[in-house]
């Protein structure tokens, strides 16, 4: 049922049973998703600003990447969160030739999270264009367990994606009563494809 929407969450005695579309449903006795297909489930934990650049040069002293990833720690610029910059470019097919893009992002901390923004912004010069996002960032409410309706946290500042793994853990955690094993998955894998070499 992909690229339909969803009009229900069908719930049987406080437990998830199914997901309605266009009159059809499917049953399921667990349910994952994000926040905005159960926002009554959710509270808003802050926000975070994105500002997608376009650029026509890599980022000033790094060689001359392609890509690269640039964390301003908090306390180099007298802030509770981290700056992150993430740059990628048409080495990856995701630009015309001879562009980059670079996405900054933080946690909003004031009134005026574009000015929060600006210690990235200026590694960065000279940009050609950029857009501007703010977006809400929602947690569950619950753990899910009791409803079996697992709620992801949404996508925070960070632009290495360790805090959205450690969600899906949890959630897969919350899910199955334990956590996965990665370690059984290792052998598995070696059982299947040989002994990995020494």
């Amino acid at each position: 049922m992909l690229n339909k929407p969803v009009d229900d969450i069908i719930m049987e005695n406080g437990k998830v049973v199914g997901v309605k579309s266009e009159g059809e449903v499917a049953r399921c006795k667990q349910l994952i998703c994000d926040p905005s297909y159960i926002p009554d489930r959710v509270r808003k934990a802050g926000q975070v600003i994105r500002i997608i650049c376009i650029l026509s040069h890599p980022i000033k002293n790094t060689n001359d990447a392609n890509s690269c990833q640039i964390i301003i720690p908090q306390n180099q610029v007298n802030r509770k969160s981290d700056i992150y910059v993430c740059m990628i470019s048409y080495a990856h097919n995701v630009a015309a030739q001879g562009k980059y893009i670079a996405i900054a992002s933080t946690t909003v901390e004031t009134t005026d999270p574009e000015k929060e923004v600006e210690p990235a912004l200026e590694l960065l010069e000279p940009i050609d264009q950029k857009f501007v996002a703010i977006s809400d960032l929602y947690e569950p409410i619950d753990d899910g367990c009791e409803s079996q309706v697992f709620c992801s946290c949404s996508y925070d500042a960070t632009t290495h994606f360790e805090t959205t793994c450690n969600d899906i853990k949890d959630i897969y955690k919350r899910m199955a009563g334990m956590a996965f094993d990665f370690e059984n998955m290792k052998r598995k894998q070696n059982d299947v494809f040989g002994e990995a070499e020494q």
